[in-house]
């Protein structure tokens, strides 16, 4: 790892953004790649790992270019990984390849002109919820499956996450797919949780209620106020549990948005990245 001192970021200040794809995970032969957005200039740069939706079980690391690059522009080093999702990769697999993703930027941060004591989580939809479960977790035996050479479970601990419109409490979600007879989504659920155990086990209310020994690093939430896949009250309830045991998590509630709001290219995706970019630029002092 690198020891130079890390550039002092500004959001204000704008980069030139490369893209590239690097293979970053390798399991059994299941291979996965990383998206990496990286900003020009002398660097090192602090680091963002980026983590998808999909309702578990689907999409890839090619997802939300639509905030990957605004955010890289502002010289973040973006790294949006691929995971094992879809049959045959049940909770808690993708946990585990978050857990890992964490290590193996850290690890590689030198590879991409990036500062490895500055690594941040964002995820969006379910990656909204198996991001918190990765970095409250680091030393859960189950996430910590895979080896990475030198590596350490404190390597796994992210500096700061952000959690766009949440799935943060799986079971609810759930129940409003039943509700609506949305058959296609409650199989998702079964393929990926196999069961309700798994669903109330890794909500993150639950984990901070059953005062379980926990990571909480800074934690900022956004979520649409009309949101009919996950109503806003569930990240209510989370950043009102995470601050009553230590934690600093904040709500930024978007007023009239549902699901997926800053998905495309354009003014909400750059009204997106100027929310997250303040909260990052304050957690880097």
């Amino acid at each position: 790892m690198t020891t130079e001192k890390a550039h002092q970021y500004n959001p204000s200040d704008l980069y030139e953004v490369r893209v590239h794809d690097e293979e970053y995970l390798n399991v059994g032969g299941v291979i996965r790649q990383v998206r990496i957005y990286q900003p020009g200039g002398p660097g090192p740069f602090p680091m963002l790992l980026s983590i998808h939706g999909g309702a578990w079980t689907d999409k890839d690391h090619t997802e939300y270019g639509s905030t990957s690059r605004p955010l890289a522009a502002t010289g973040l080093i973006v790294a949006a990984i691929g995971m094992r999702v879809g049959e045959g990769f049940p909770y808690p697999t993708q946990i585990q390849d978050i857990n890992y993703g964490v290590r193996w930027l850290k690890a590689h941060a030198g590879e991409f002109n990036g500062d490895p004591h500055t690594v941040g989580g964002i995820g969006y939809s379910s990656g909204g919820h198996t991001l918190p479960l990765a970095a409250m977790r680091i030393n859960d035996s189950r996430y910590t499956a895979l080896p990475l050479g030198g590596s350490s479970p404190d390597d796994a601990k992210l500096a700061w996450m952000i959690s766009c419109w949440p799935v943060i409490e799986p079971y609810l979600r759930y129940e409003i797919a039943r509700e609506k007879g949305n058959t296609a989504l409650m199989e998702k659920h079964h393929m990926f949780f196999q069961g309700d155990e798994a669903m109330h086990e890794s909500t993150p209310l639950n984990i901070i209620e059953s005062g379980e020994s926990l990571t909480l690093p800074p934690a900022l939430v956004l979520h649409g106020t009309a949101d009919d896949v996950m109503p806003i009250e569930a990240s209510e309830r989370f950043v009102s549990a995470y601050n009553k045991v230590g934690g600093k998590a904040q709500l930024v509630p978007f007023q009239g948005k549902g699901h997926g709001w800053a998905r495309e290219a354009g003014a909400e995706a750059d009204e997106f990245a100027k929310i997250a970019t303040e909260f990052i630029a304050q957690q880097l002092g």
